[in-house]
C-alpha cells in the first residue's frame, strides 16, 4: 500500500495530465456518439485501455529499487507483448474512409486524440524501460535496444492491423500466429509490404521517441 502511495505521489503530475487527456478523448467520443447516433468508434476506448497496460507495467517496475532479474525479464516480455497496442491506435485512421463529409472533421479529431494518447503512453513507457535497463546496459546498447523495440512494434502493429492478431493470441492461438510470422521471415521477397511497413513505422516511432526525449529532458 505504501509503495502505491509513493508511486502516485512521484508520478502525480504525469498521471494527472494523462487522465485529463484521456478524459478529453472520451468526452469528444461521447459528443460524436450523441451527434451521429453511432457507437462505431467505441472500440477506441478498449484500444486505449490496452495501451495503458505497458505504461502500468513500467510504472510498477520503476517503483522497485532493484527488481529481480528473472522477474524483470518476465515483465519485459509481457510489456513488449502489449506495447504495440499503444501506437496501434494510429492505424485506426483507416476507419475514416467510412466517415461522411459532415462528420469527417469530428472523426479525425476523435481518432487523433486517442492516437495521441497512445503515442504518449508509448513514449513514456519506453522511457521508463530504458531508465531501468541503464543499470544493465551501456548507452550504445540502449540506443540499439530502442531502435529494435520500435521495429518490433512496427511489426506488431502490422500483425494486429492487417493480420488481425491480438496480443494474447501468443497464448490462445500460438500455432497460426507463429506460422504467419515464420512465413513472413522465410519469404521476405514475397512480403515486401510487411517489411516496408515495419521499417517505416519503426522509423517513425524511433524519430518520435528521439524528439520526445530531447524535448522532455532538455536542460533549462
Amino acid at each position: 500500500m505504501e509503495t502505491i502511495k509513493n508511486l502516485l505521489s512521484n508520478r502525480f503530475k504525469t498521471i494527472s495530465v494523462l487522465t485529463v487527456s484521456i478524459l478529453f478523448s472520451i468526452l469528444i467520443l461521447m459528443i460524436r456518439m450523441k451527434l451521429t447516433h453511432s457507437y462505431f468508434y467505441l472500440f477506441l476506448v478498449w484500444n486505449l485501455f490496452l495501451a495503458v497496460i505497458p505504461y502500468t507495467i513500467t510504472t510498477y517496475l520503476v517503483s522497485i529499487p532493484k527488481p529481480n532479474k528473472l522477474w524483470l525479464v518476465l515483465c519485459f516480455g509481457v510489456w513488449l507483448l502489449f506495447l504495440p497496442n499503444a501506437p496501434y491506435i494510429i492505424t485506426d485512421l483507416l476507419h475514416l474512409k467510412i466517415s461522411t463529409t459532415a462528420s469527417l472533421w469530428l472523426d479525425i479529431l476523435v481518432i487523433l486524440s486517442f492516437a495521441g494518447n497512445g503515442l504518449l503512453l508509448f513514449f513514456l513507457s519506453v522511457s521508463d524501460m530504458m531508465a531501468i535497463l541503464k543499470s544493465y546496459l551501456n548507452h550504445t546498447k540502449i540506443t540499439y535496444v530502442i531502435f529494435t523495440i520500435c521495429l518490433l512494434n512496427g511489426f506488431g502493429v502490422y500483425l494486429g492491423r492487417f493480420l488481425r492478431y491480438n496480443s494474447w493470441e501468443i497464448l490462445s492461438n500460438p500455432k497460426y500466429l507463429f506460422v504467419d510470422i515464420f512465413n513472413i521471415i522465410l519469404k521476405p521477397f514475397q512480403n515486401i509490404d510487411v517489411w516496408l511497413f515495419t521499417f517505416l513505422f519503426g522509423l517513425f516511432l524511433s524519430l518520435g521517441y528521439w524528439m520526445f526525449t530531447n524535448l522532455t529532458f532538455q536542460k533549462k
